[in-house]
């Protein structure tokens, strides 16, 4: 598929998404979106996935983000958030993808209270 097919207006393929860059309020890169979690009902992206440290994929560590905590600048060609990385090392994480479980809503209330949402 052609990247003008993934793009289209104010939309954007979820393939694009994912790798991209994002940035906190220090405007320095923190990570980058690995993947984007979508509630199957409302059909809604609840959570971008941020992936930080870790070389070439391994030993990194994953932090759901709010999706409404992020927003695109053009300019940086990325995600822009409030989070700082000094902020990420208290915050929710988890080490692969087994190890968080998507469907406990403590987990979801424990992230989005970190993040004021």
């Amino acid at each position: 598929m052609a990247i003008e097919e993934t793009e289209q207006g104010n939309l954007i393929g979820s393939d694009k998404v994912e790798g991209t860059g994002v940035y906190g309020a220090d405007n320095e890169q923190i990570g980058s979106i690995e993947r984007v979690m979508i509630d199957k009902v409302s059909g809604k992206v609840a959570y971008a996935v941020l992936s930080f440290g870790g070389f070439l994929g391994i030993g990194d560590e994953h932090y759901p983000l709010p999706w409404q905590s992020l927003t695109y600048d053009t300019g940086l060609g990325g995600y822009r958030t409030g989070v700082t990385k000094t902020q990420l090392e208290g915050a929710p994480k988890y080490g692969n993808d087994n190890s968080w479980d998507w469907a406990d809503d403590t987990r979801a209330r424990s992230v989005n209270n970190y993040y004021g949402f």
